[in-house]
Order: structure tokens, then C-alpha cells, then sequence
């Protein structure tokens, strides 16, 4: 192939491919090719911090399938996304694809339009290393930190989890909130409220007291400003009238997206970016229109183009009217930490309105792409218009009250006839609709009102929304674009977080625990100014200020130290929160759910301080969060365990669910329950399934060494050899009558001489050597058994034909 196209997906691939000739050829590389190793830190400390990367595992295929279209002459076209991770992207391809000595262009577009690849093909640059740099400086340091945190909280906390840089920030962000949420005492304060009964009627509500803003504490403060009001009249005192005007919110970058998407369409973080990219990608058959409907979705840019501006403009007359278009375009200013992107998130096509698009698109497509529609176009209309009203009304002996009702009045919707912002507050959201008041004369005196005095409280402040922690994490400067979505996904897939039923997000127990070990023994870590502070580091050396390996020279040594420090002297996690469930209806017992070191349990009593007599506990399966699980569901989880029955021998058989799940024991034997019900199984199933695992376990069993612990055993991927809890490779030559020929001695040496892993990857020519040397042992070992297993071959062999001789 004459000149290849390589791009990350291959719904770009497939747009791309509509606008270039038979000359050029586009193929998709499916994100990132290489990667660091998962097993290993996967860079050199010592090493001024060099990366030990690798082909990724599944990407095998799209390498070959990728060489398959390069030869010498190949012009090859790097067209990865335009940010940082897309650069990363591109730099990988080269060596992945052993490709330095082709003809290599980096090429860039902010839209999949015809023009903009044709551009970009007419103006390629290099591979930008400042972007690279900074996308494996952070790939490095997150590295880093999850590689050496997450072990020690294995160790202090629970096996299984996990710890990130931002990752833990967001958990702490929301763990702080539910605190402030529990630790908040509500305050008492009353509201007074006058409704002018005659005509024309209206409300007010009392505003001033004695000129100044009202403040009122209790009922008794309330009882007896009623009593001074009620005992005097109520007169309009003055009116105050007064015009403002409004500007539009500036354009989509992603995290305004992500929010207004949550607030207008319901979408969560991840959904709304998964959308956007099919927006953006294309694929899409609209009569008319070839390529993506919107420009790239992963910005922090504000910046419309003069393209846009000009084409917005003449949609904005044809649509609206010219009152409702600009002079001159407006334009907006980012908060200074802009990178990578020139443009915020518009349509790349202004003239298509939704209801062109509507037949061609799914619903939560259409649904987000009107939002982009309209807030660009909002962001290009006039000022909105709008007039307020206050009727100012006073009352109490002195006049000391004063009561307000508020109107407005849209005199020209500007902007607004196309889009107004969402807010998380219901009380600001109200501030786009028309309210109006009747028309009253100064002075009027009121007779017929009704003065009601409410009792309220203050309210504590409220959980984060998705779209809440995107603006939070933004606000503080801590993630980019690319990060947010993946940032909130993880946090909730590793259950340190659960979204409630009304979409709010508040942290599990778990998720409480290790928070607090890490605030406690790594502040810094979940401190927001670091994160912040490192993110501002990445933004440098993107723009070539600093190194990579000076931003981990100035981190790794001192942290990994404190790593050391407390994985030496740090006391285990205090599982202490615990949730009260009710009482066991039988019993009279408390029942607790808890999280512990194994995991989440519910518990039924406490300890017995003079019996010693522990409580009966039970595991709470994946699906049954601890923050919400019922005193119903623990009652059915403290089944278990329990006896069934006996078995043909006489010995117990018991069901209960332990850490890798249900299972049924017998004596010292365990089998795992994969498809049955562990609270609803009956003996004569139960002996069933104990009957099928020691059938399969039989069959699968090829050699047996019981009294050094040693069998061969097939499994899933072969046969293989298990000693202990440790499992071993055989070696691939040996067929099954060879591992039955397998003497005590050839199966230790097999296991004596297993390849280190990664051994075969190893850079380093000492390594390599080892590794030879490994090879080569393990075929002298191959070599050893055949020859020992063709021997007891032949030995039978001669015996067979000796016998039939003989007979």
C-alpha cells in the first residue's frame, strides 16, 4: 500500500476512508498498541526512570494485520486523536510496527470532515515529544502509585483493592462531604409569608426588618412579628423597577458537557462520552452529509473558530431574525490551564439543526446532539433582555417590616430562544422563567391578606452528582478531559463508591476505610493541592519546560521510602463503622452489617466476653451493596451455614458461601456450588454435585504423588502441575502418555527449572543469557523425559511382543 492512515477506532476508520482515494489505505489500531508490563513495576527506577514497555497481549493481531499493509515505500500517516493520550497513541505505533525507516506523518483534525482530513494530509508535522513526554509521565507516576499503594493495602486493609492517584482524591472529595452531611446539625428558622387575598392577588414574603435582611430565629421572634403586622395594614410602599441583561454560558468543553448532559438528558459521565464519540467519529448515513456531526469531545478549550462564528451567524439570522445575531462574535476566555485542544465542542456542520438529524440518530444521540446545537448557537445570539419588578410592601407599628414580591419579565429572549444553561440548584433554575405580577398602584392599601409564619431548618449540603464531582475535580484543577469519565467509572466499579436511587454518590464502607488510612499515613497522596500541583507538572512538560524524569525524581524516592515506613510500622485498617440492621426476630439478637478484612459480612450478636462464643456471621454476596443491604436479606444470608443432611457415610454435609463463594463441605472436603442455589440446595442435590466435582476431579487427574503433595492435573488451558497451592507448566513437547511415564524425580526437576516470568521479554543481555540458559535446561529436561519415556515404551513393547511369542 501506497500510504496507510492509521487512526484509533474503526468507526473513524470507516468515515476517514469515504474521503481518500484507492491510494491510501485506513486501518485502525484500536487505541493504544503498547503498554507497561501488568506484572511488574514495569520501569527502571535506577534507570533514570526508562519504561519497559511491551505489545499488548490482545493487540498481537492488529500489529500483524497493520504490517500486512506496510512495506519499505509505505508513507505512513500516524492520525491519532489530538491530545496528549492520542500522541502516545502515535508515538507507540513506530517502534511497535518497526517502522522508523518508512515515511512518517503526523497528522491532526479537530473534526472528521472531508476538509479537515484533506488539511490535515496537506499539513503533517512530527510527532510531538513534549505530549508524549507528558503522557508518560503521568502513565509512569500513576504507575507508580498504584503498583506500591495497592499491595500495602492488601495487607493493612483487604486483599483485592486498589488505590490511585486521582482515583483516591475523588473518593476523599466524597467521603468529606458524606462527613460534613453527618456532622451537620440542622438550625432552626422560620419563613413569613403574606398572600394578598384581594383582587388582583398576589404573594410576598417578608424581605427586611428595620431595613436590614430578615432574620428570623424561632417561633416565638415569628409569633410576635405576626401580631405587629396583623395589627397594622399592609401598603405598597414603593416599587422599584429595573432591566438587566444576560449572557449565554460559553461553549461545551467536556466537563460542561458531562454536567449538562447529567442535568438535561439524565446521561451519566461515561455514557455521555461514549455518545459524544459516536457523534464525533460519524458513521452515520444523513443524506447530505459525510463524516462526524461534532468536533472532538475531550477539550477544556472555550475557543470557537472564526469558521464557526461566521457560520453560526448565518444560521442564528436565517433561524432567529438579524436582531438576534451578532456584530461582531463573541468570544470567550479559557481559566489559563487550557491544553491540547483548539476548540471547544461544537457541531462541525452549523446549518444542520437537530430536526434534520432526528430520523438518522438514536434517541440519547439526538438528545445530545441538540444540546450542542443549541448552546453553540446560544453562545453567538444576543444579550438577553429581561426587566424586574419589586413591590415593596411595609407593615408593623413602626413600618419596621417589609415584605417583597418579586416579578420578571423577558423583554427580548436573545440567547434564550435558544438555549438556557441547567442548574444543580432548583432555586437558581428558576431564575429563566417569567414570573409576573399584577398590575397595583404606590400606595395601595391591602385589607384582605392572610400572614402564615412556617417553620423550617437548614438543610445539609448535598451529595455529588457525577456531573457535581466532574465540576468539583475541575474546579480544584485535579484531572484533564481525558480523565474525569474513567476516573468516576473505576471508583464505582471497585465499589469504594455507589450511586444511591437518586443518583447521588456517597462512599461505601470500604471505601470510608481506605480513605482514612490513606489521609492518615499518605496525606499527601489524597491531598488535593498535590494532585493539582502534578497536573499543573504534566501542563510543563507538555510545553517543554520540564523533564519527565525530573517531575518522578522530585516524587518516587521520598514516596516509595514512606511506602517502606509503614508497611513496616503501620497498624492494620479499623474496621469500625458498622450499620445497624434490626433485630433477629427468633433470638431478639442485633443484626449488624459490617466490612471486615474478608470482605463485607452480617453479624448476629456480639462476641460473648465469658463463653468466648463468637457471633454467626455471614458473607454479603457482590450483589447486595453493605450500604443498603436489609435486615430481610441478612436474616436469609444467616441461614449459612447450615447441615443438609449425611451423606452415605454418615458425615455432615454443610452449605455455606465463603470468600470465593458457595460451597458444600464434607469433613475436609470442599466443593463449590457454580450453579446452584446455596440457600434453597437439598441433600439429595447437594450429594449430586459432591458426586459429579469427584467424577470430573478423577478423570482430570493424570499423575498422583500424595505423599509429597504433588499431582498433575488437567485443567482449562491443559494439563499442568499442581503442588500444594503453587501451579506449574509442563513442558508443551509432552504428550499425555508422557506425563503418565513422569517419575517423582523429572516432575521436580520440571518444576525446578520454570521459566521466571517475563524472563523471555527481559531487555538486558545478562537476562537474556539467564533465560537462554533456562530454555535450554528446561529442553534438556523435555529431552531427558522422552528419552526416559520412550525407554518404558519400548521396555513394554518387548514385554507385549515377548508374551505373544510365548504364547
Amino acid at each position: 500500500m501506497k500510504n496507510l492512515v492509521i487512526v484509533e477506532s474503526p468507526a473513524k476508520a470507516r468515515t476517514i476512508s469515504k474521503f481518500l482515494g484507492s491510494d491510501y489505505k485506513v486501518l485502525a489500531s484500536m487505541g493504544h498498541v503498547r503498554d507497561l508490563p501488568k506484572s511488574k513495576l514495569g520501569f527502571d527506577p535506577e534507570n533514570n526512570f526508562e519504561p519497559q514497555y511491551m505489545v499488548s497481549r490482545d493487540k498481537t493481531k492488529v500489529i500483524a494485520e497493520l504490517k500486512k499493509n506496510i512495506d519499505k515505500d509505505t508513507t505512513i500517516y500516524l492520525a491519532a486523536d489530538e491530545d496528549r493520550e492520542g500522541e502516545a497513541i502515535a508515538w507507540h505505533l513506530i517502534p511497535a510496527l518497526k517502522i522508523k525507516k518508512n515515511p512518517i506523518k503526523r497528522i491532526v483534525f479537530h473534526e472528521i470532515t472531508k476538509s479537515a482530513i484533506m488539511h490535515a494530509l496537506e499539513n503533517p508535522r512530527d510527532v510531538d515529544q513534549n505530549l508524549v513526554d507528558a503522557q508518560q509521565a503521568r502513565r509512569i507516576l500513576d504507575r507508580a502509585v498504584g503498583y506500591k499503594l495497592s499491595p500495602l493495602i492488601w495487607k493493612k486493609v483487604r486483599y483485592g483493592l486498589s488505590a490511585g492517584r486521582v482515583q483516591s482524591v475523588a473518593v476523599r472529595i466524597i467521603v468529606d462531604r458524606e462527613r460534613e452531611i453527618e456532622a451537620f446539625k440542622p438550625v432552626e428558622y422560620w419563613k413569613l409569608k403574606l398572600d394578598i387575598l384581594e383582587n388582583p392577588q398576589f404573594k410576598a414574603e417578608l424581605s427586611k426588618i428595620n431595613g436590614k435582611t430578615a432574620k428570623v430565629n424561632n417561633e416565638e421572634e415569628a409569633r410576635k412579628i405576626e401580631a405587629s403586622c396583623n395589627a397594622s395594614s399592609y401598603t405598597l410602599d414603593d416599587i422599584e423597577e429595573k432591566q438587566s441583561k444576560r449572557n449565554p454560558a460559553a461553549p461545551f468543553t467536556t466537563s460542561t458537557l458531562q454536567q449538562e448532559a447529567s442535568r438535561k438528558a439524565g446521561f451519566g459521565v461515561k455514557q455521555t462520552m461514549i455518545i459524544a464519540q459516536q457523534l464525533y467519529e460519524g458513521g452515520v448515513n444523513i443524506p447530505g452529509h459525510t463524516g462526524g456531526l461534532i468536533t472532538y469531545m475531550r477539550t477544556d478549550s472555550v475557543n470557537l473558530s472564526t469558521f464557526a462564528t461566521s457560520a453560526a451567524k448565518e444560521v442564528i439570522t436565517k433561524e432567529f431574525g438579524a436582531e438576534y445575531a451578532l456584530s461582531k462574535p463573541r468570544v470567550y476566555k479559557g481559566k489559563g490551564n487550557t491544553q491540547d485542544a483548539h476548540e471547544a465542542i461544537r457541531p462541525v456542520n452549523m446549518a444542520l439543526k437537530p430536526s434534520d438529524v432526528e430520523q438518522y440518530l438514536d434517541h440519547a444521540q439526538f438528545r445530545l446532539y441538540s444540546l450542542i446545537w443549541k448552546r453553540t448557537m446560544a453562545t453567538q445570539m444576543a444579550q438577553a433582555v429581561v426587566a424586574n419588578t419589586t413591590y415593596k410592601i411595609k407593615a408593623g407599628s413602626k413600618g419596621e417590616y417589609e415584605f417583597s414580591a418579586k416579578g420578571t419579565k423577558i423583554v427580548f429572549p436573545g440567547f434564550m430562544k435558544a438555549y438556557t444553561e441547567g442548574s444543580d440548584d432548583p432555586e437558581a433554575a428558576l431564575d429563566n422563567t417569567e414570573k409576573f405580577l399584577p398590575h397595583v398602584e404606590k400606595g395601595t392599601v391591602f385589607d384582605k391578606t392572610e400572614l402564615t409564619a412556617e417553620q423550617l431548618f437548614t438543610k445539609p449540603p448535598a451529595r455529588y452528582t457525577e456531573a457535581s464531582l466532574v465540576k468539583k475535580l475541575e474546579t480544584e484543577g485535579i484531572g484533564r478531559p481525558s480523565t474525569y469519565a474513567p476516573t468516576i467509572a473505576t471508583i464505582q466499579q471497585r465499589e469504594y463508591i455507589i450511586k444511591t436511587e437518586d443518583k447521588k454518590l456517597a462512599p461505601t464502607l470500604i471505601g470510608t476505610v481506605v480513605n482514612d488510612f490513606l489521609v492518615e499515613h499518605f496525606p499527601e497522596i489524597v491531598s488535593l493541592g498535590f494532585t493539582a500541583k502534578v497536573e499543573e507538572q504534566f501542563d510543563e512538560i507538555a510545553e517543554g519546560k520540564i523533564a519527565w524524569q525530573t517531575v518522578m525524581q522530585n516524587f518516587y524516592n521520598d514516596f516509595v521510602k514512606n511506602v517502606q515506613d509503614k508497611e513496616e510500622n503501620a497498624p492494620r485498617a479499623k474496621f469500625s463503622d458498622v450499620r445497624i440492621l434490626g433485630n433477629d426476630p427468633k433470638t431478639g439478637l442485633e443484626i449488624t452489617a459490617r466490612v471486615g478484612q474478608y470482605g463485607p459480612y452480617v453479624q448476629l450478636g456480639v462476641k460473648n466476653e465469658q463463653t468466648k462464643e463468637k457471633p454467626k456471621i455471614a458473607s454479603i454476596p457482590k450483589e447486595i451493596s453493605v450500604n443498603n443491604i436489609t435486615l430481610e436479606q441478612a436474616l436469609v444470608l444467616l441461614q449459612l451455614p447450615k447441615v443438609l443432611g449425611q451423606d452415605e457415610n454418615g458425615n455432615d454435609v454443610k452449605v455455606a458461601i465463603g470468600r470465593f463463594g458457595p460451597y458444600l463441605q464434607v469433613k475436609s472436603e470442599y466443593f463449590s456450588l457454580k450453579e446452584d442455589d446455596p440457600y434453597t440446595i437439598e441433600l439429595p442435590r447437594a450429594l449430586e454435585v459432591i458426586k459429579q466435582i469427584k467424577e470430573e476431579k478423577a478423570k482430570a487427574l493424570l499423575k498422583d504423588f500424595p505423599e509429597d503433595g504433588i499431582s498433575i492435573i488437567v485443567g482449562r488451558f491443559g494439563p499442568y502441575i499442581k503442588e500444594g497451592k503453587k501451579n506449574y507448566k509442563l513442558p508443551k513437547e509432552l504428550d499425555e502418555q508422557d506425563i503418565k511415564a513422569l517419575s517423582l524425580e523429572e516432575v521436580k526437576k520440571i518444576i525446578k527449572n520454570q521459566p521466571k516470568k517475563g524472563a523471555r521479554k527481559a531487555p538486558a543481555k545478562k537476562t537474556a543469557t539467564k533465560t537462554t540458559a533456562k530454555k535450554t535446561a528446561t529442553k534438556s529436561t523435555t529431552k531427558t523425559i522422552k528419552a526416559t519415556s520412550n525407554k518404558k515404551r519400548a521396555a513394554t513393547k518387548t514385554t507385549t511382543t515377548k508374551k505373544k511369542k510365548e504364547d
